[in-house]
């Protein structure tokens, strides 16, 4: 018998996941072709911006139902203070700072 996968916090909303990270992934495949293509440089940033605010999104969805299930609901590992620890990590590496 082949051992089941936890349940994720995020596995109500996976299609909506998944369809965000498409059109992020397309967004970064724009920028690349911009680049191919020699666009004009302040058009290939404000593109670069779009991607990556698509990602921001995706990741605070992912964030807000790992809070939801995992934190609070108590499906995550480990005890209720490394589950927080654990998420002031995250919420720090999302900032763009050092946990």
């Amino acid at each position: 018998m082949e051992p089941s996968s936890p349940t994720r916090g995020y596995a109500a909303s996976k299609d909506d996941l998944m369809a965000r990270l498409a059109r992020a992934e397309g967004q970064v495949r724009g920028v690349a072709r911009m680049v191919e293509e020699d666009r004009y440089c302040m058009d290939v940033l404000t593109q670069i911006a779009a991607a990556r605010a698509a990602l921001d999104r995706v990741a605070l969805g992912v964030l807000d139902e790992h809070v939801r299930h995992c934190v609070v609901g108590g499906h995550g590992p480990g005890t209720e203070e490394e589950r927080i620890d654990e998420l002031m990590a995250a919420v720090g590496r999302l900032a763009g700072r050092r946990a």
